[in-house]
C-alpha cells in the first residue's frame, strides 16, 4: 500500500430499510460510498468517510457500524438533522429497487477538513455526485484533490432522485474524465445512454479518460475495458440472498488491490502522478497485466460473497484469503 495517509471516500451514508417479498422490514447501515469505505476498512486500509449523518438513532447506528470496521468519519460529518434512508424493496430473486428519503450536502467543517487533510486516494459516486446542493461541493473537491490523490468513481445513478438521463449525462462524464478508475453497471449505462450498447459507452470512456473502466454484468460477471482492449471477468456461482451492496464490495476490493499494487494512491509531492502513470502504463497494451487480472478476480469474489448474505456486508481480508 502506498503512503501512510488514509484514503478518502466522499458520499452518502444512510440506513437501508430492506423490505423482502414476505413484507418483513429490516434496517441496515448503507449508502453506496459508505459501503465502499466499509469494504476498504475491512480490507485493512486506513480510510476516512466525508459524509452527512444525523445525531439520531439511525446516525449512531451508521457511525458505530463504520467505526467497527476501521472507518473514520471526517470531522463535521455528524450534523443536527435526520439521517437519510433508502427503502430497498426486494423481488423474489433478491434484486432491489429503492425509494429514498435523503438530504445531501457537506458541512463547512467537512469542506475545511478536505482542504487541510489531503488523501492518498479519493473515491466517490452515486447520490453524492448527483443530488444538489452537495453534488457541486463534491465535484469541486475532486478538482482540488486530484492533484495529490488518484480518483475512482462509480456513477451508480438513482433515477428516482434525478432529472432525466440527458440532463445528468454531462455531469457524469465530467467526473469520468477526472477519474483514473471507473466502475459502472450495465443497468447504469443503459439508463445514462438509452438505446446505446453499454459496452460501447465503457469503451469510449476508457479511450478518453480513465485508465480502467469496469462494466459489471450482474450474474454474467463483469468486463474490464482499457484503451487498447477488454477482458471478461467470469461470474462466481453463489446462492443469492440479495444483491444489496454487491457492486460496492466489487469497487472496494478492486480499489484495495490497486492500492496494494501501487497503481492507485498519492500523497505528498508527486506520488499521485507516479501511481497514475503506473496505472496508465499497465493498461497501455492489448493484454491486461496479471496484477489487474488478479484485482478484478478478487473484486468478483467480494461481490459474490456479499450477494450470499443479507444487506451491504462486504468481506474481510480473511474471507478473501488475502
Amino acid at each position: 500500500m502506498t503512503g501512510s495517509l488514509p484514503a478518502l471516500v466522499v458520499g452518502e451514508a444512510l440506513v437501508d430499510v430492506i423490505a423482502g417479498p414476505d413484507s418483513a422490514r429490516r434496517s441496515h447501515p448503507g449508502g453506496s460510498p459508505a459501503n465502499v469505505a466499509l469494504g476498504l476498512g475491512r480490507l485493512g486500509h486506513p480510510i476516512r468517510l466525508a459524509t452527512r449523518v444525523g445525531h439520531d438513532d439511525y446516525g449512531r447506528l451508521v457511525r458505530e457500524h463504520l467505526e467497527s470496521s476501521g472507518v473514520e468519519l471526517t470531522p463535521g460529518s455528524m450534523v443536527d438533522a435526520a439521517t437519510s434512508t433508502a427503502t430497498a424493496v426486494l423481488d423474489e430473486t433478491g434484486a432491489a429497487k429503492y425509494d429514498f428519503d435523503i438530504t445531501w450536502a457537506l458541512s463547512a467543517a467537512v469542506e475545511e477538513a478536505l482542504r487541510n487533510s489531503p488523501p492518498t486516494h479519493v473515491h466517490t459516486g452515486s447520490i453524492a455526485t448527483a443530488l444538489a446542493p452537495g453534488a457541486d461541493q463534491v465535484f469541486n473537491s475532486l478538482h482540488a484533490l486530484r492533484t495529490s490523490a488518484t480518483v475512482s468513481y462509480d456513477p451508480n445513478p438513482r433515477p428516482a432522485l434525478l432529472r432525466s438521463a440527458e440532463r445528468e449525462r454531462d455531469r457524469v462524464e465530467q467526473i469520468v474524465a477526472l477519474s483514473d478508475v471507473v466502475k459502472a453497471s450495465e443497468e447504469d449505462l443503459a439508463w445514462l445512454r438509452p438505446g446505446e450498447d453499454p459496452d460501447k459507452t465503457a469503451a469510449h470512456w476508457a479511450r478518453n479518460g480513465p485508465a480502467l473502466v469496469v462494466l459489471t454484468l450482474g450474474a454474467n460477471g463483469a468486463r474490464a475495458w482499457w484503451r487498447h482492449g477488454c477482458r471478461d471477468i467470469p461470474p462466481i456461482p453463489v446462492q443469492v440472498m440479495d444483491t444489496v451492496g454487491a457492486g460496492d464490495a466489487f469497487m472496494a476490493a478492486l480499489t484495495s488491490r490497486l492500492l496494494h499494487a501501487g497503481l492507485l494512491g498519492g500523497g505528498p509531492g508527486t506520488e499521485a502522478a507516479t501511481a497514475r502513470a503506473a496505472l496508465r502504463a499497465a493498461t497501455d497494451t492489448d493484454r491486461l497485466p496479471m496484477v489487474l487480472g488478479e484485482a478484478l478476480t478478487t473484486a468478483a469474489q467480494a461481490a459474490a460473497l456479499t450477494c450470499a448474505r443479507e444487506g451491504a456486508d462486504p468481506p474481510t481480508k480473511a474471507e478473501l484469503g488475502l
